[in-house]
């Protein structure tokens, strides 16, 4: 497909601009050089700061290479939508009230997935429509993509020293999604960084996962913790998680940029299953069956029943005892797995020997 340069210049600003109209509140365009993140993520797998995410090992170099991983793609278009459904004075009360479960302020709506995908779909369409067919893939967490490193190309922000994506206009509360693409459209200019001598968000990390500026070890990151490690959580830093059962959002509520961040006016976004309150008892009370039931639709599915228990186990283990978490937890000594009753195990032990419940 031959498009002229002025026209290309002109068709970006309409697919900002469809964008919008779709509910993402900005997009740009990158171009493919992805040769410094391709370097800096080398060395962190090298260091083994994935941990048991083996996943983001493979594939070679498709993932900073996005021509390897979609032949034929010239540019990327990032896209940008808010998800924050609450102002941080109400996050931080429930990360204050020990006997309720925080669950990350991302996951308290419908799973952002599909979501965004079926709006990149529609944004894909719509440039269909105008130009006809061209070559493009949509991505949302859903294959090897540098979407962070893709997004700072395109203007979107600047990777923070807790290597989330911020804006200085807008904060860090957004996801993201690509659509990749085979039309050499204008690429944006980077945005610059503004972290300057900031460290409040490796300063507030309750289990101190970001080892250096720019550089999460996700072996000690309490998202990667609750969320992707499956295993049992290091005796060391279970005291350190609290009453964080899915996710953690520390160091986006210290972040100074995020108050200029807005509360998102999409819908499905919004606390569902009143997960924003629920208590930690609860939770842990829900039967496979009704978690199933409960999570459906939701990105909190995805870590199954186990997982789950696992978590809760451990909030209630640092919580305030009361005979009803100790119920809670002699309950669930007898589970089939072995997982779920060493961590009850322990939240027992942490319960009976320093509040004397027996």
């Amino acid at each position: 497909m031959m498009i002229q340069s002025g026209d290309l210049a002109s068709l970006a600003v309409r697919i900002k601009a469809w964008g919008r109209e779709l509910g993402f509140q900005r997009v740009g365009i990158a171009d493919t050089d992805l040769g410094i993140a391709e370097r800096r993520y080398a060395a962190w797998l090298r260091q083994g700061h994935h941990g048991d995410m083996d996943y983001m090992a493979r594939h070679g170099a498709k993932r900073s290479r996005p021509a390897e991983l979609v032949p034929g793609t010239l540019r990327v278009i990032s896209a940008r939508m808010d998800y924050r459904p609450e102002a941080g004075e109400r996050t931080w009360a429930v990360l204050g009230g020990p006997t309720t479960a925080f669950v990350s302020r991302y996951a308290l709506g419908r799973d952002y997935h599909k979501l965004l995908r079926r709006r990149l779909g529609r944004l894909a369409q719509r440039i269909r429509d105008e130009i006809g067919n061209f070559g493009c893939q949509a991505f949302v967490d859903s294959a090897p993509v540098l979407e962070k490193p893709l997004a700072e190309k395109a203007g979107q922000g600047w990777i923070g020293k807790h290597t989330n994506l911020v804006d200085a206009k807008a904060g860090s509360w957004f996801f993201l999604g690509e659509l990749y693409c085979d039309l050499p459209l204008p690429p944006d200019s980077p945005a610059a960084n503004h972290c300057g001598t900031c460290c409040a968000c490796l300063e507030a990390c309750p289990t101190q996962a970001i080892v250096a500026p720019y550089v999460l070890d996700a072996r000690r990151c309490i998202s990667y913790l609750t969320i992707e490690h499956r295993g049992p959580i290091p005796l060391a830093l279970r005291p350190l998680i609290g009453n964080r059962v899915y996710g953690c959002d520390d160091c986006q509520l210290v972040c100074p940029w995020n108050r200029f961040a807005r509360l998102s006016a999409e819908p499905d976004f919004r606390p569902r299953r009143e997960l924003d309150r629920a208590s930690l008892t609860g939770l842990f009370s829900w039967s496979e069956p009704e978690f199933l039931r409960r999570t459906e639709g939701s990105a909190l599915r995805r870590i199954g029943h186990r997982v789950w228990l696992r978590n809760l186990a451990v909030a209630l283990g640092n919580g305030p005892g009361s005979p009803a978490v100790v119920a809670a937890l002699r309950a669930r000594l007898d589970h089939p797995d072995a997982l779920v009753r060493e961590h009850v195990v322990w939240a027992l032990r942490r319960q009976t020997r320093s509040r004397c419940f027996r």
